[in-house]
């Protein structure tokens, strides 16, 4: 093993080893594999193209599923982990969210395309 691993995704951490088939981070415990940290997942990578938490690429159209809860300003419940977004954009937009869309029960907004999976 001549090549030392990638830091750290979450904490930045230099002192990642490889355990098996992942990379793993001792200062934060947060592991992944050492296929998706070649390329980032979610946003746009270094190809312009955007992916989703999985690292599927985005379209205009596509159909997506939030995979966390997220809050919403104002509601008292949020998004649901599970809901399902019928025709997305992709948008350059402010702070990361990078798709436009409109969830049933919310309304038009904006999402991060580290939140969803293709569906």
């Amino acid at each position: 093993m001549n090549e030392t691993p990638p830091p750290c995704p979450e904490c930045s951490g230099v002192y990642t080893y490889e355990m098996g088939a992942l990379l793993v981070c001792p200062e934060c415990g947060h592991e992944w594999s050492a296929a998706t940290s070649a390329e980032p997942a979610g946003g746009a990578g270094d190809d312009g193209v955007i992916r989703d938490a999985v690292g599927n690429v985005l379209a205009d159209g596509d159909t997506v599923t939030v995979t966390r809860t997220l809050k919403v300003k104002g509601s008292p419940s949020g998004i649901k982990a599970g809901t399902k977004v019928r025709n997305i954009r992709l948008v350059d937009g402010v702070d990361g969210h990078d798709i436009d869309c409109r969830v049933e029960g919310f309304g038009p907004m904006q999402l991060k395309s580290s939140v969803v999976r293709k569906a």
